[in-house]
């Protein structure tokens, strides 16, 4: 089980713009409702080529977030299960401590961030 659970530039391995953190059953919730700004999380899974392409080209993207939040799907099943996750990659929206729903786009950076502003323009909601 993934117990790595804090929030770090991954500047020194990769040539990321943007914080990550990697979230797990036990910490989601407690952490998404602590952080301030505008996060990503991201639900993925080892098996999936599309989570793979999206781990690599996310952070590499200018997005209007403050941060990617990882959620290993296959190993955090209480949290997919509270998102209702059915596919993978899946992405939602949480903002100062709210829920803004999930994202549905191609994952390219116009395309999300246009993604992104939509989806923080609605109600937002607890987080599930």
């Amino acid at each position: 089980m993934n117990t790595d659970s804090k929030c770090r530039s991954l500047d020194s391995v990769s040539p990321s713009i943007v914080v990550e953190c990697e979230l797990t059953d036990f910490d989601a919730d407690q952490r998404l409702l602590a952080m301030s700004g505008v996060s990503l999380v991201i639900f993925t899974s080892v098996g999936c080529s599309g989570c793979r392409w999206a781990r690599q080209q996310l952070p590499e993207l200018d997005l209007d977030v403050d941060r990617l939040c990882w959620v290993d799907a296959g190993n955090n099943g209480g949290v997919v299960e509270r998102y209702q996750v059915f596919h993978l990659p899946a992405l939602f929206v949480v903002r100062d401590g709210e829920f803004y729903g999930a994202l549905q786009s191609r994952l390219a950076r116009t395309e999300l961030n246009a993604a992104l502003g939509q989806a923080l323009s609605r109600h937002p909601e607890e987080l599930p």
